[in-house]
Parts: C-alpha cells; structure tokens; sequence
C-alpha cells in the first residue's frame, strides 16, 4: 500500500455577476421611454416626434456607458438599480418634454420672461452630467470604507451646503424658500447633495457611539428610554432641523435631514423608542414653527383645504399661489381616473409654475392614471428594496447604516413629495428624483445610485478563501 499526499487549494466560490441580466434590462429601460415619446408626439402633432431618434440614441448612449462602467469596475453589483434608474431618468425626459410642448406654458413663460426656453434639452444635459458622477464615484470610490475616515469632514462639509443658501449675494429666495445658490448663471440646490454627505457622517458616528446609544434607562409604556445622557445627538440634529426651517423655509429638507437621522439611529440600535421620539419631536417642531412662519402656514392652509383657501387668500399672495397649484392638482389627479388621459393629453399644465419640477407627479396622475402612479411608486419601491437589501447584505457596519441611509432618504424623498402632491401631508417644495426637472436632483441621485452599486458590489463580491495550511492537506491511500 502506498500513501500519496496531495496539497490542492480551494479558491473562492465563484457567484454570479448578473450583468448579461442588468443589460438586458436596460434595453427594456430605453426602449420604454422611446414609445412613450413617440405616444406623445403622436398624441400631440398626430406625426412621429423629429426628435426621438436623437432622444433614444442619446438614452441609450448614457446607459451603455454606465453599463459598461459597471461590468468593468463594480462586476457583481445589484443588477437592478442602474436599470430602474435608467427607466425613471427617461421617463421623466419624456414628461418634461411633453409639457414643453404645452401652449400654455409657452405663452406665460414669454409673458413672465419674455421668451421660451425649453426645459427637455437643458435636462437630458443634466442627466448627461448625473451618469458622469456615477461613473466617477465608482471609477474614484474603490471601497466605500475609505468614506467611514471622513466622518466628521462630511459633517463640515453638510453644514456649509446647508448654510450656503443663507449667504448675501450668493443664496436665492424662490417662493419664499432659501433654497438655492446661484454660481455663473446656474441655480444648485445644495441641501441634494448635503443628504449624501451627511448619509456619510451618521454612519461614520453611529457606528462609533450605536452601542451607548442602545442603552435603556428604563421601561415606560412598553418602551425601553434611552439614557439621559444619550439624548445629545437627537437634540442636536433636532434643533439644526428647526433652524433650516425657520431660516430657509425649507419644510422637505427639514424632514429630510431629521428623518434619516432617526431611521439610521433605530437600525443602529434596534431601539423603537427613537422611532417613537423623533415622530413626536417631528411632529410637535413642525406646530411649533408653523404658528409663526409665514411659508409654512400658507402650505398648511394649502394642505387642509385648497378650495376654501384660494377663496379667503388675499390675491397676489403666496398663500393664494400655493392654494390655486394645490386645486389645479388635485383636479388633475381627479381627472386622470384609473388609465388616464393619455400621455400628450392632459391639462397639468394649468398648474403653470414648477409643473415640470415639483407637480410632475400631477402629469403622472392626470395622464397616466392612478395606474401609472402606481407603477412608478413601484419602480420607486424596487429602488429603495435593492438598496435595503444591499444594506442587508454588507459585510461592515459602516456599510450597512450608510446603504440604510441612503435608501431611507430616497424612501422619504419620495414620500414627503408624492405624499404633499397627493394631499396626504402638506407640499415641501421637494422634487421627484430622476422624475422631476432640476439639474442638482439629478447628479445627486445619480450619485447616490453609485454608491449603493459600489455597496452592493462588495457585499456580493466572493470573499478570498484563506491560504492553506501546512496541516490542511488531503491525503489519499492508494491500494496496490
């Protein structure tokens, strides 16, 4: 009998990088849009649109590249976010070039301005812009770990973008909220890219502080309360929520900030009370400001009862502007039934200012039908899945909170703005991401997509096996 020792190694186990599957997708993504640009163009002139050869090959361009990004640097990342935000990114182009065709539109923007610049062309640049920043978080960004050394600089650096609109000469007042800055001819809205930088800072903070911030005082109506002590950061993030909302009159970004702080400090310590205490501090900041703030009483009014309010409102006043949007909304919603007017055949553009941008969901409604609003809330909805899932699926806990971060903004984004549009919750001024027109809605989002990728790919990455032992060898006994 002869003994024969044989040393193998075992790699790792190989998974699949799905990107035959996320290309696949993405040929659905583009080509969607493109029907649905012809629909309008058909609907609208009865001819085919000149401009849908350049749109569809200009989308699918934009999807190949990042597509082809991708499969080179981010191989075994998510196979459905790119597609999904591809699909809404090309929807939303087609809506918005929809109401650029609207005659009324045009009138009062000559009437306003004195001439009519078409908001498509200016978007599809902005989308141009937003894959560009995608490709360069996962091009710069090779692990979202290197983030977790930036904690406290994203700190600084969300305070600043949040306070720049405050600045003389530099910050903007559009209907009453201090949103915007204004640098060389353009208009950015800084509180979209703050939400990310300050994603980046809570997870940093709360994976350092999360196992203090998990202990209980004592027990209180079912509920374990948080120490004393341990009430600082809440307090803190609480107040700064405040001041936006007093100082800039910027409701959605107020929720916003304090909302994806209470999400991420309740996954962090898996403690309900804070869930409970950051809907009561909330709730009772928002009555609180809204005795005294102008902005907010008029979207409050707006809210409660829009058709009451456009009575009594003094003419001229933003009051009377927020009630007449919010009726011409609602009748939009009303009109579109269960399938909807047809895409090109509407009348959401009698809401006139910020159709295209913060009541686009309207056009939604109105010409696709509560249908229509349901399959985007859906495709919304499979976004904010893939990205708990990739939280689920990290390795790191800095990874986890910040894909959690991510996806909770994104949820609540989408809810506060469907949620004011719709009449559930009074309007914030926030836009839909990829939906709406808007250059810094965008690129942020865009950029937040990158990141999840970048999550989701090392999470689904196989790990290296380790190297074998002397010891770990396979010995076989040959009989003669």
């Amino acid at each position: 009998m002869s003994v024969v020792t044989n040393t193998t190694t075992i790699g790792a186990i190989e998974a699949p990088s799905r990107r035959n599957t996320e290309l696949a997708l993405l040929a659905f993504a583009v080509v969607i849009p493109v029907f649905a640009y012809l629909n309008v163009g058909l609907a609208l002139d009865g001819e085919v649109p000149s401009g849908m050869l350049g749109y569809g090959l200009g989308l699918g361009l934009l999807a190949g590249v990042a597509h082809l990004v991708v499969r080179r640097f981010a191989p075994y990342a998510d196979p459905l976010l790119l597609p999904l935000a591809t699909l809404l990114n090309g929807m939303g182009l087609v809506l918005i070039w929809r109401l650029d065709q609207s005659p009324r539109l045009i009138a009062l923007a000559k009437r306003q301005y004195g001439a009519f610049s078409a908001s498509a062309p200016n978007q599809m640049m902005y989308s141009a812009i937003g894959i560009a920043m995608f490709v360069g978080v996962l091009l710069i960004l090779k692990d979202h770990r290197v983030l977790q050394r930036y904690t406290y600089i994203s700190m600084v650096a969300a305070l600043i973008l949040l306070l720049l609109p405050l600045v003389p000469g530099l910050g903007t007042d559009s209907f009453g909220a201090k949103i915007w800055i204004r640098v060389g001819g353009f208009s950015i809205q800084p509180g979209e890219f703050a939400k990310l930088v300050l994603a980046v800072f809570f997870s940093g903070y709360l994976m350092v502080k999360r196992d203090a911030l998990a202990l209980a005082s004592r027990r209180f109506m079912g509920l374990y309360l948080p120490r004393g002590r341990d009430l600082g950061p809440i307090l803190t993030i609480w107040a700064v929520s405040l001041l936006i909302l007093v100082f800039e009159n910027d409701l959605g970004t107020s929720l916003l900030f304090f909302g994806m702080f209470v999400i991420m400090l309740y996954v962090a310590t898996e403690r309900t009370s804070w869930i409970v205490m950051g809907l009561l501090m909330a709730t009772g900041g928002a009555v609180f400001v809204s005795t005294f703030a102008s902005h907010v009483q008029s979207r409050v009014a707006a809210w409660l009862d829009p058709f009451e309010c456009l009575k009594t409102a003094p003419e001229g006043s933003n009051m009377a502007y927020a009630c007449d949007q919010m009726t011409q909304v609602l009748m939009s919603f009303g009109s579109g039934g269960i399938l909807g007017t047809g895409l090109g055949q509407g009348n959401s553009d009698l809401i006139q200012f910020a159709a295209n941008s913060d009541f686009i969901f309207a056009t939604v409604g109105e010409e696709l039908g509560l249908t229509g609003v349901m399959v985007f809330l859906l495709l919304y909805g499979l976004i904010i899945e893939r990205g708990v899932r990739t939280a689920l699926a990290a390795r790191d806990p800095f990874g986890k909170l910040l894909a959690m971060g991510l996806s909770g903004a994104f949820a609540l984004q989408i809810f506060v703005v469907a949620g004011g549009v719709m009449g559930l919750i009074p309007l914030t001024g926030m836009t839909m991401p990829f939906l709406a027109y808007g250059g810094s809605s965008v690129i942020a989002n865009w950029a937040l997509i990158g990141i999840l990728i970048r999550i989701s790919d090392t999470a689904r990455r196989p790990a290296p096996a380790p190297a074998p032992s002397p010891d770990a060898e396979m010995t076989q006994v040959v009989r003669p």
